[in-house]
């Protein structure tokens, strides 16, 4: 059952939002509600569902937990500019 709810909003925010349900072709009211539902859902929060599109992409390396991905940045450019 659709219930009518009134919320009091900073008015730049209403437009940015109604851009945004707008490109991806919701209503506002609809793209607010799957924003509470997903706040207020029963699965747990640190317990994402990755999706099989997503986990088609894994490459199966582990990275390990102490890498310094800026240091190995910072060694390849070197390298490459030398």
């Amino acid at each position: 059952m659709d219930t009518k709810l009134t919320l009091k909003l900073d008015q730049e925010i209403i437009e940015k939002a109604k851009l945004f349900a707008s490109d991806r072709k919701l209503s506002l009211s609809r793209l607010i509600e799957n924003y509470l539902n997903s706040l207020t859902s029963d699965q747990p929060t640190d317990e994402l569902e990755i999706s099989p599109f997503v986990k088609s992409l894994s490459t199966g390396v582990e990275i390990p937990a102490d890498y310094d991905y800026k240091k190995d940045r910072a060694d390849y450019l070197d390298r490459k500019y030398r």
